[in-house]
């Protein structure tokens, strides 16, 4: 559910910023190259490379559930697109003398793919998934991130990196003043004989945090071919959840300072998706699949529900409950209702489509998703709504058209303009619905069924 969002939130985000005319390109993908993959294999007894083909498979299969438009899926096992990106990083940060050999021993978590101290653990377990790390000493590769505590510090203080919202920015800033540790950058092929080797000593595999971190330029041709490098890099925004935000707003940064590349220049951090106030667990039972709710109620309608119902910058909470009593309200009865209603009377009273409006975005509409405020636009689309729907039951155009043709026909043609421009300012967050409403207003026909049936 949590991936879903993730990747809900950056598709409205480059629908809308294609919707007021600007080239974009969305890059997701999934990071292969991990402990935790061989754990998992190992567990299901399976190839490697067909656990993460189905892996890839299922997260496409879930974007074209969501109708997601990325521009490009990257995976970190791909040789062809992504390693020599890993590897021209790697040759970067030795070039800078920023990487260097040593024994570590130390608390590592497979699920974060990543080493603890000790006062970093809540009661003796990692903080993030709950498990006792595992105690491990190994001759690794590590990487000075201590030597770009203060730089990183500047950045983000000056707002060469903007962090979203200024409450993890003020976190990640009181981590930089605690001062940042050299951070293990490979592990031994022995150990992880997964993933791409280490240049000049086959004993070892580029860890994880320098592997995947540099997907985000790899798939853009850093390495090999940059045309789409040199485009659209820097990134203006990197949509990460709050889980991660040490990697990318610390380890990333420091690399691409070592390797003399420029910084993104936005990282926005989302919150965490939570199920009756706690995080989402089978254990608790208490797990919503994105799947179901999509097969009930439609794509649109989780589309609608993470861009309104879920604050973009805390926590949200996702019931089944809370979900079906937001869809019977705003979609089912809201806009649904609005669409067969206007339309109705659009068909039996014009001769023919309204020739379609001209309109510009509000700047406060804008505003709210260009600061990702997606949840304020959301609200503004709904205000905007509920204004057509009162302004129907004062004025009765119904009504009125039978008594004065004239006047109510010029009321009717205002309502289906109306109407078209909430489709417009629904196309980034819920283009399926946007696209038939678009479709009825340039038939000028009413839906055969209502948009959104209301759940019992």
């Amino acid at each position: 559910m949590g991936h879903a969002y993730t990747v809900t939130v950056c598709d409205i985000l480059t629908r809308y910023h294609k919707l007021v005319g600007e080239e974009t390109y969305f890059l997701t993908g999934s990071d292969e190259n991990t402990g935790k993959i061989l754990k998992a294999v190992e567990e299901r007894g399976e190839k490697v490379s067909d656990y993460l083909d189905a892996i890839s498979e299922n997260f496409k299969n879930l974007y074209k559930s969501l109708d997601i438009s990325y521009d490009q899926f990257i995976r970190t096992s791909d040789k062809k697109n992504h390693w020599p990106g890993a590897l021209a990083m790697w040759e970067r940060l030795v070039s800078s003398g920023d990487i260097y050999k040593a024994t570590y021993k130390g608390l590592y978590c497979v699920g974060c793919e990543t080493f603890y101290k000790e006062k970093d653990l809540v009661d003796g377990k990692c903080p993030i998934h709950q498990t006792i790390p595992e105690e491990i000493e190994e001759d690794n590769y590590f990487f000075r991130l201590s030597k770009y505590s203060v730089k990183i510090k500047e950045k983000i203080r000056n707002e060469e990196i903007k962090i979203v919202p200024t409450s993890r920015k003020n976190e990640i800033l009181a981590l930089l003043d605690r001062g940042l540790e050299d951070v293990s950058f490979s592990r031994p092929i022995k150990n992880v004989p997964h993933g791409i080797p280490v240049p000049n000593d086959p004993e070892q595999v580029i860890y994880v945090w320098c592997d995947a971190l540099v997907n985000y330029i790899s798939a853009l041709g850093f390495g090999r071919d940059d045309d789409l490098f040199k485009k659209f890099w820097p990134a203006d925004v990197h949509v990460i959840g709050k889980d991660i935000l040490r990697f990318h707003t610390a380890i990333w940064p420091a690399m691409l300072m070592s390797a003399n590349l420029p910084l993104p220049k936005s990282v926005f951090v989302h919150g965490l998706i939570t199920s009756g106030g706690v995080k989402m667990s089978k254990t608790l039972g208490n797990v919503v699949d994105p799947y179901d709710l999509i097969n009930q109620y439609g794509r649109d309608a989780v589309r609608y529900y993470f861009a309104r119902e879920i604050s973009p910058f805390e926590d949200g909470d996702l019931t089944v409950e809370r979900f079906k009593e937001s869809y019977n309200a705003n979609l089912a009865n809201g806009v649904g209702n609005l669409v067969s209603r206007i339309m109705k009377m659009s068909e039996d009273n014009l001769d023919k489509p309204i020739e379609i409006p001209e309109f510009k975005l509000s700047d406060e509409y804008k505003k709210y998703l260009e600061n990702f405020e997606i949840n304020k636009a959301c609200d503004l689309v709904w205000q905007e709504i509920g204004d057509i729907d009162k302004y129907i039951q004062d004025n009765k155009p119904f009504k009125i058209v039978k008594e004065n043709k004239e006047e109510g026909v010029k009321m009717i043609k205002e309502l289906v303009s109306k109407l078209y421009m909430v489709a417009t300012l629904l196309e980034p967050i819920m283009p399926e619905t946007s696209g038939k409403i678009k479709g009825l207003v340039k038939l000028n026909k009413s839906p055969e069924k209502p948009l959104f049936l209301r759940k019992e």
